[in-house]
C-alpha cells in the first residue's frame, strides 16, 4: 500500500509542476497578453493635433446720411478667405453683395452683417439696394 501511496503522490508531483510550473500553457499566455497589447496600442489613434483656423477678414463700412464714411471702401481679399463684412447705418434697408448674392437688412443700432467664404474670383459691389449706393468694392484674388 504504501508503494501504490508513494506511486500516487509521484503523480500527484509530477502533474502539479506540470499545472503550475514553467509548462508550455503559461509560455504562450504572455505571448497573447503581448499581442493583444500590441494590438491596442497600434489601434490607438495619433494624438489630434487642431490646425490654427485664421481670423476671418472683418470689414466694417459706416453708412451716415446715405453714404460710406470716407467713400466707397476697397478691400482686396484672398480667395478662401472667410469675411464678415459689418454695415451700420443711421437708415435702414438692404444691403447687398452682387455676386455672392448675399442681402442682410440694416437699421439704426442693428447692423447688418454678411458673413461668407470668398470662393469667387473677381470684383465684387456692396449697395444700398433701395437707394442704389455703392459702399465698397471687394476684389477676390486667386
Amino acid at each position: 500500500m504504501k508503494a501504490h501511496l508513494g506511486a500516487a503522490l509521484a503523480t500527484a508531483a509530477v502533474l502539479g509542476a506540470a499545472g503550475c510550473g514553467g509548462g508550455g500553457d503559461e509560455a504562450a499566455a504572455p505571448a497573447v497578453t503581448h499581442a493583444a497589447t500590441t494590438a491596442a496600442t497600434t489601434a490607438e489613434a495619433p494624438p489630434a493635433t487642431t490646425a490654427a483656423v485664421p481670423a476671418p477678414v472683418e470689414i466694417r463700412i459706416s453708412v451716415v446720411g446715405g453714404r460710406p464714411e470716407g467713400g466707397i471702401r476697397r478691400e482686396t481679399l484672398q480667395q478662401g478667405d472667410r469675411v464678415v463684412l459689418v454695415v451700420e447705418s443711421d437708415a435702414g434697408g438692404p444691403v447687398h453683395l452682387h455676386g455672392y448674392d448675399l442681402e442682410r437688412d440694416v437699421a439704426p443700432g442693428k447692423p447688418a452683417r454678411l458673413e461668407f467664404v470668398a470662393s469667387l474670383v473677381g470684383r465684387f459691389e456692396v449697395e444700398l439696394e433701395d437707394a442704389s449706393v455703392q459702399i465698397a468694392d471687394l476684389e477676390v484674388r486667386p
